[in-house]
């Protein structure tokens, strides 16, 4: 296990040029500035709820859409989030978390397998808060879970503001992710039969 468990990611692309830094092991410092709000807003609270440190200038073709810029932005914290990870020794590895928001509960299940997968069960009332495509939420979570290489189950048991039932979805994949990164000291080596992950 690395003792200083971060990452600086870089990516530009004719759509998007975004620069992210991430450590595991913060205490839930956000410096995030992005081209869409609702997006800063749901990352600031993933750091605070997962104590990590998370630096995002994200810039993107809004002009357009969201969309380039919030799947980018997934895309780079998932590689940064498994360059922090390192050889992943002594993590418990898996991370639930269930958070309300008023009339929302979400409930977030993460295993950092490498092996990644997304099952999201949400059935959200709106179609946009504010400016944003809700519909992002899930391109978000797709690219994040694909490039950390995890499993990652997202399941809205129920609400009617489509604000507090993203909210939730975020203060609880940061608390999942919090507890499936921490160290365990009784775990020796990868916390797995197979001796990797």
């Amino acid at each position: 296990m690395s003792s200083n468990r971060t990452a600086s990611i870089k990516r530009k692309t004719n759509e998007t040029n975004i620069a992210l830094e991430f450590s595991i092991d913060g205490e839930g410092v956000s410096n995030i500035q992005t081209d869409v709000p609702f997006m800063t807003h749901m990352l600031d609270l993933f750091t605070k709820h997962g104590h990590f440190d998370l630096t995002v200038d994200g810039r993107g073709d809004v002009e357009i859409d969201g969309h380039h810029t919030t799947e980018d932005i997934g895309i780079v914290l998932g590689q940064a989030l498994i360059e922090a990870l390192g050889d992943k020794k002594g993590i418990k590895r898996y991370g639930n978390a269930f958070v309300p928001m008023d009339e929302a509960l979400a409930q977030v299940t993460v295993d950092l397998s490498n092996r990644p997968h997304l099952v999201m069960n949400a059935d959200f009332p709106t179609d946009r808060v504010g400016s944003f495509d809700v519909e992002l939420v899930h391109e978000f979570l797709w690219k994040l879970a694909i490039e950390a290489r995890m499993n990652l189950h997202v399941n809205v048991h129920y609400g009617h503001n489509t604000h507090h039932m993203i909210e939730a979805v975020f203060k609880a994949l940061g608390r999942a992710l919090d507890e499936a990164t921490s160290i365990d000291p009784r775990v020796k080596g990868v916390p797995s039969t197979k001796g990797m992950l």
